[in-house]
């Protein structure tokens, strides 16, 4: 089935405009007929933020803004998926075009600018499947115009803690003006704070939701340092490393189209947050769990991504060229690892690397 549907549909997605594409693949995400996933291999199973993982892939958030279609991503192999990012109230984002594959790089720009239809219809639709279980996390993010920010998130984790597997504080897209400020030390300690207090509110009723803290690629290692004290400070459940990166690596093929605006996802990402994932597990010490994102297009990058430091790991940008059954074949290239080296579990090799890495030269 999912052969069959990237056949089809990569080569028509291509050669649409890039948000169009986007919003066709969902309508085709809902109309999948219902399937039982296959089961996965004992072995990729994971035990993170409380929760139990059937295999570390997810959905990065972005893809499913508006929770349309998390069911048909898990039955197509995710062990998890992560909706958003969601705003108080609905925002049409930035003006379009907004959205641009650099085809040879295999990469995306995007600035978006957090365009969803807001709290109220997404917290709808979560409630409405919350039977059918699986891992969805929600993604929370601030409203543009928005007087008090740290409200807006407060807000949020208050409405959907009732559906939500975990949550991410998005603190890190580069396209909403000023957002990025939130990970400076005081902000973010007032932040983080507030969150996990409405969280600790409403558990009696909602149970004891993971939050993670989503960061930018782009801190300097003293900012990391920041960030990090902050968030064992505060004893969040996880971070997420990372969000896209305003930089533009030397090697992109495609220079006209790396001069638009945004943020910079896909292949071109994959050093620089793998570096970041290093740097963040070693100053983590085991406190908590991380997810790595950027740049993870084959059985070897998500491989590298664990060895850095990352629990688990999600996808969105390598989708676009390698299609839905990259899913699968980065779980088989995982097994396969597993049993060629004798180990039982990921959780082994997790960070085994991260010294190594942090010791290379900075990727530029």
């Amino acid at each position: 089935m999912i052969r069959i549907f990237d056949t089809v549909s990569l080569p028509l997605l291509r050669w649409l405009d890039a948000e169009d594409a986007h919003r066709l693949a969902i309508q085709g995400l809902k109309l999948l007929p219902a399937m039982r996933p296959a089961p996965d291999d004992a072995k990729l199973a994971v035990r993170a933020f409380g929760l139990n993982f059937p295999n570390p892939v997810g959905m990065a958030a972005g893809f499913d803004k508006n929770a349309e279609a998390p069911d048909a991503l898990l039955r197509l192999g995710f062990g998890f998926v992560e909706i958003g990012t969601v705003t108080p109230r609905p925002q049409s984002g930035n003006p379009r075009p907004r959205l641009f594959r650099l085809e040879r790089d295999e990469a995306i720009i995007n600035r978006m600018g957090f365009n969803n239809d807001g709290a109220d219809p997404v917290l709808r639709r979560l409630a409405a499947r919350a039977h059918f279980g699986g891992i969805v996390g929600v993604n929370v993010g601030a409203n543009k115009d928005s007087t008090d920010r740290v409200a807006d998130y407060v807000r949020l984790i208050e409405t959907f803690a009732p559906v939500a597997s975990y949550f991410t504080v998005n603190i890190s897209s580069p396209n909403t003006p000023g957002l990025r400020n939130l990970q400076q030390a005081a902000q973010l300690d007032d932040l983080l704070a507030k969150v996990l207090e409405a969280r600790d509110r409403v558990k009696q009723k909602s149970g004891d939701t993971p939050v993670l803290l989503k960061i930018a690629p782009d801190l300097s290692l003293a900012e990391l340092d920041d960030v990090v004290h902050v968030a064992r400070s505060r004893r969040v459940d996880g971070m997420i490393v990372a969000n896209t990166t305003l930089a533009r690596p030397r090697t992109l093929r495609e220079q006209a189209r790396a001069k638009e605006q945004g943020g910079l996802s896909g292949r071109p990402l994959f050093r620089l947050s793998t570096r970041m994932v290093a740097e963040t597990f070693v100053r983590v010490e085991g406190a908590f769990p991380l997810v790595g994102v950027g740049g993870i297009d084959s059985g070897g990058a998500a491989l590298t991504k664990i060895r850095a430091g990352a629990s688990l790991i999600q996808l969105y940008s390598s989708l676009v060229y390698k299609g839905l059954g990259l899913v699968e074949s980065i779980k088989t290239d995982l097994a396969s690892t597993l049993l060629r080296t004798g180990r039982d579990s990921l959780s082994e090799i997790v960070g085994a690397d991260a010294a190594t890495i942090t010791a290379e030269d900075w990727p530029v």
